[in-house]
Parts: structure tokens; sequence; C-alpha cells
């Protein structure tokens, strides 16, 4: 896969660089340090996955992005993570928070892999409930509530109880789309209606933000879309 690193800072092109050299599928064939620059690497070859700094001067990673006739499949790498929203909202494959450990990276590039060789993303997940195999599409997911060796599916419409870990789930959700905002519930945050206090409104239902997560989850949920006088 040819994949192009643009980010202004030299040493973390410098890691990223080292990372996928590592990576027997990866062919880096080209750097920049700022998007206008990566315009011309862009289309001058076929790339296969784009590796993307957010801050940056003049122009941000996800503006460039929006500049774009087509989204390359893209993987974020920011160290802030107020951006990863707008990130999936473009579609991009993962997002990755700096400092990115190899395991972190490793994983999200063969997320990569899975997408070039069979470029359709897929918007839901299976699980085995009842001894039948549903499929839960993300949209419709409200939150996932853990239960003793089990978890809850909170869907729009019904209510599966699945053998599974939080880990496992967590793993297969997309982040930045689901928080976990307590250990024993994850949300989906485009579903939240209003935060009161410690309590987020969900439509259906309320839940509770632990104490030592509330402040961080909150940022999260608003990012920079809170409107000031």
């Amino acid at each position: 896969m040819n994949c192009i690193i643009v980010d202004d800072e030299p040493g973390a092109r410098k890691l990223l660089e080292e990372y996928i050299g590592d990576i027997d599928f990866l062919q880096l064939v080209g750097k920049a340090e700022n998007p206008l620059k990566a315009n011309a690497l862009l289309s001058s070859q076929q790339i296969d996955l784009l590796f993307l700094d957010v801050n940056m001067p003049k122009m941000s990673g996800i503006q460039f992005l929006r500049s774009l006739p087509a989204v390359p499949p893209t993987i974020l790498t920011t160290a802030y993570t107020e951006y990863a929203i707008e990130g999936f909202e473009l579609n991009v494959l993962d997002y990755l928070v700096k400092p990115i450990s190899f395991e972190r990276f490793l994983k999200a590039c063969n997320k990569a892999r899975v997408y070039h060789e069979s470029p359709t993303p897929a918007a839901y997940f299976f699980v085995k409930c009842d001894g039948r195999i549903e499929k839960v599409a993300y949209d419709e997911l409200v939150y996932v509530e853990a239960m003793l060796n089990y978890i809850i599916l909170h869907t729009d419409t019904r209510k599966l109880i699945v053998h599974l870990t939080m880990k496992a789930i967590t793993e297969q959700l997309p982040s930045g789309l689901f928080e976990k905002i307590h250990k024993s519930t994850i949300i989906n945050v485009n579903k939240v209606k209003s935060i009161d206090g410690n309590e987020v409104d969900l439509g259906k239902c309320k839940v509770v933000i632990s104490q030592s997560l509330q402040e961080s989850v909150i940022k999260k949920i608003i990012r920079d879309r809170m409107l000031k006088r």
C-alpha cells in the first residue's frame, strides 16, 4: 500500500516513517510538512493511505480533507482528542492520539489493509444473542452497559444481552463516536440530548458520568461547538 505522511513536526514524521518501515505491506512514497505540499503528492501518484496531522499552520488536517473532492483512506495522527468526531464524519479510518505506540499504529494499519482489500467500510457489527446472530448498526446503538460477565446493547428499538467483555466491545466501536463515561457505560455521543451535571440524557434514558471522567467526557461531547456570547 502506497502511503504518505503529512505532519509539520519533523520528529513526528521521523517516528511514523520508522513505524511504516517495520510494516511489510506499507510503502512510504512521500512526506510533506503541510497540506499544501501534500496536494502535489496526492495528484502525482496512487495513494492508498494518508497519515495526516490535524493541527498545522495555514490549514488544519480537517480543513484539508474538506477541501478535497474525494477523501483518500486516511488515518489522523494528532496530539488532540477533540477532533475525533469531525474526523469520523469525514470517514477517516482511524484516529491516533500522540504519543502513538507501535502497537496502536499497527492496529490502525491493519484496519487500513482490510479496507484496502475490501473498500466498503462496515457501519455495523454482529453479536450472538440467545442463539441468534444479530446485526447492530453503529448509528442505532445508544449505549452499552456492563453487567457481570455480559454487556447489554441498548439500541433505538431493542435491548441485546451478549456474553462479551467491555474491553472487546470497546475495541470494536469507533473511537470518537463512542465514549466511555463510566467503567460500566459507553455512550454514542451522537445520541446525547443534554447534559445536567453528571447526568447525560440520551433521549429514552439517562446515564451517569463517573466523577473522575466528568470533565474530560463533557469536553469530548461538546468539543468546540459550545456557542458563547
